[in-house]
């Protein structure tokens, strides 16, 4: 193979996402990007496409921001491909008041006062819909009047006491987006080479043996720089270079099906019920499913976060429902451990934020889609964007579960820290040396336990 002047191991969302800024701002030219994969064929064919810009950590609110804005621009560009939405989120939770979520908020927009708008009463409130973000609300409305949700969110049950309805937020295209970038790439020289990354040699340039089915011993690829976006497989690329970037993989499930009985509006926001659940099984099949160490937990409470959206066109009928209650690590080497149990589960656990959703529980259509991906995460669940301790060698990875929103950025950083441009201030506390912050650090820490 020619030598390259920036290899980029993976062809997910963040791997293209890298090669597309990188020929767009800094005009590299000589990109190989490989994978034994078509692209966008991974964890990011199992993409929620949701975005928002809401973090409790004004770090991660303005990397979305930014991801966002990008996102926007190739949105416009494009004439709509990324068929951008501004529904928005709404955290519902059945707590009056809740405080500590309110003060979260402000921690979030702590750079951008005046965001927050605490909604006693219906006021000028613009209620959601599922609309191009052009000309959309931004900010925050924090919904407390029992009246005002009920209106609103119909579809809700009636114990929710407050609504956080996130406005820079909606749904994207993440394929097409993957697909406009790859365009882009193949146009201005890139390439794509169908292998595996076997074994990488550091130096001036990097040595790359690659294993590609149509030859029956390992290609040698030279690279000046190499990137490892190798999303689940990050850590092995990380160890080819005697590296530990200290993260797990979690497999997590969704499933997508028609709302036949149209149980959730088209122009409901992506709703998350932030309440811990114990989910409702009769005597029976709380019995048996107790009598079964891999599905005992079923019957325990277990945390909150189930969500749940319209999918697809405006028009259309499909919704997706998910819920990341693994916290298991495990490997993306083995056979994905996808849970037969875990559809009838999601749908009784969502069915307590949308009870019309009951309906389907043991009625689930035929054309349901049950699915999942390995989340690929620091404990801090924070991006690693930027150079490794190999010189030369740069990470992007780690973005679990919000790798669609964040593709953007992601690419745009890692391509200023490859061609040694400035980054914005934020940027450094995305790249792996924040680890030697130990302030920075500390304080994650304590958002980790609650603390702050």
């Amino acid at each position: 193979m020619p030598p390259v002047d920036v290899a980029i191991i993976g062809t997910g969302s963040i791997g293209i996402a890298v090669a597309y800024y990188l020929v767009r701002d800094h005009g590299v030219r000589r990109i190989a990007l490989i994978d034994p994969r078509p692209p966008m064929s991974l964890t990011s064919a199992q993409s929620g496409e949701n975005y928002r810009n809401w973090w409790p950590h004004r770090v991660m609110t303005a990397f979305t921001d930014h991801s966002i804005d990008l996102m926007e621009r190739l949105d416009e560009a494009s004439g709509g491909r990324l068929n951008m939405t501004r529904g928005g989120y709404a955290l519902v939770t059945r707590r009056e008041r809740p405080q500590d979520l309110i003060d979260a908020l402000h921690l979030g927009y702590a750079d951008s006062p005046g965001q927050i708008r605490l909604r006693d009463s219906e006021g000028d409130y613009i209620p959601p819909r599922r609309t191009p973000w052009q000309g959309s609300p931004s900010g925050v409305d924090v919904l407390l009047d029992r009246a005002l949700i009920r209106r609103t969110f119909p579809a809700f049950a009636n114990d929710i006491a407050t609504v956080i309805h996130i406005r820079r937020a909606g749904s994207i295209d993440a394929q097409q987006m993957g697909s406009l970038m790859l365009e882009a790439i193949r146009e201005a020289g890139g390439t794509l080479v169908r292998g595996e990354v076997k074994s990488i040699t550091a130096g001036a340039p990097f040595r790359l043996e690659i294993a590609t089915p149509d030859a029956t011993t390992p290609t040698t690829l030279l690279a000046e720089r190499i990137v490892n976006a190798a999303g689940p497989h990050l850590q092995d690329i990380a160890s080819m270079l005697g590296e530990d970037l200290q993260v797990e993989c979690v497999f997590q499930q969704k499933i997508a099906f028609p709302d036949t009985l149209q149980a959730v509006a088209r122009r409901q926001p992506f709703a998350i019920d932030l309440d811990g659940q114990s989910l409702a099984w009769s005597d029976e099949d709380r019995a048996l499913l107790a009598s079964d160490p891999a599905t005992r937990r079923l019957t325990e409470p277990m945390k909150g976060g189930i969500h749940c959206r319209p999918d697809g066109p405006v028009d259309g009928n499909w919704i997706k429902v998910g819920w990341a209650y693994n916290e298991t690590p495990g490997s993306p080497h083995d056979a994905l451990p996808v849970d037969p149990q875990f559809p009838d589960s999601v749908i009784r656990a969502v069915s307590r934020l949308q009870p019309k959703l009951a309906a389907y529980i043991g009625k689930l259509p035929r054309g349901m889609r049950h699915y999942g991906g390995f989340y690929t995460q620091t404990t801090e669940n924070w991006p690693l964007i930027g150079p490794m301790a190999t010189p030369g060698a740069f990470v992007a990875g780690a973005l679990s579960g919000f790798g669609s929103m964040g593709a953007c950025a992601t690419g745009s950083l890692c391509a200023a820290w490859i061609a040694g441009k400035p980054v914005p201030s934020f940027a450094t506390s995305l790249a792996p040396a924040r680890r030697q912050d130990t302030a920075l650090m500390a304080e994650l820490a304590g958002l980790a336990k609650g603390t702050l």
